[in-house]
């Protein structure tokens, strides 16, 4: 069995950021990074279990959302005091990879509301740059799950946070969900939002020339979405 020592590619919780919080690293979890990683997994592997993963996160994601005491009678006629989540929530996904991540908030939150950000990196300055967002019109109101597969510079998910901030909604409320994430992302993330909470399935080594993620899995929309 895989131990923690030789997982040489998941950076220590230690130096996390304390917004940043990773999926339990079990043997089950490194056994599905390890097929979505190999090159040779055929389309439909790769989605059936980016989608087992995405469902994780979405459902780690939830247990970080405020509750709120909740008294219901059951079935016997006896009283059971629990919780019940405080306010509504919404997803959004920084397109278009993080609408793969969409259907795994669908089945977890039944009827959740989606919204949509398209950010691409501007050839003159280089930087992110907003090209088109549709978020519901309350969104101010709620607690938002922000989606996207991979976290690498951060430039997206940076200006993806600003764009919900200038909608209204805290960065507190903010919760970004993503699947692979490498060290720069999350400083240069953590440095401009400490207050968004960061849940991530596993931290690689770093980024390399091109600032691609490495091990990384290669590019996730063009592995779910090309035959």
């Amino acid at each position: 069995m895989a131990t923690a020592e030789h997982r040489s590619s998941q950076t220590s919780p230690a130096d996390l950021p304390p917004n940043v919080i990773t999926l339990p690293q079990t043997a089950q979890l490194e056994a599905l990074y390890t097929i979505i990683r190999d090159k040779d997994t055929k389309r439909g592997d790769f989605i059936f279990y980016t989608d087992r993963i995405i469902r994780l996160l979405v459902e780690e994601g939830l247990n970080h959302l405020p509750v709120v005491p909740k008294s219901v009678v059951t079935p016997t006629g006896e009283t059971y005091d629990g919780v019940g989540f405080k306010g509504r929530i919404c997803g959004v996904s920084i397109l278009r990879a993080g609408e793969a991540m969409e259907a795994g908030l669908r089945e977890v939150c039944r009827s959740v509301r989606i919204g949509k950000i398209l950010i691409q990196r501007d050839e003159e300055t280089a930087e992110a740059k907003l090209f088109y967002s549709k978020l519901p019109d309350d969104i101010a109101n709620r607690y938002v799950l922000l989606l996207d597969p991979m976290l690498a510079t951060g430039g997206s998910a940076i200006k993806a946070v600003e764009v919900l901030q200038q909608a209204g909604v805290p960065e507190e409320r903010i919760i970004f969900i993503n699947l692979v994430a490498a060290p720069e992302g999350i400083h240069a993330f953590c440095s401009k939002h400490p207050t968004t909470r960061v849940i991530t399935g596993w931290i690689d080594r770093g980024l390399n020339d091109k600032a691609y993620i490495i091990p990384g899995l290669g590019d996730f929309g063009e592995r779910r979405y090309t035959c």
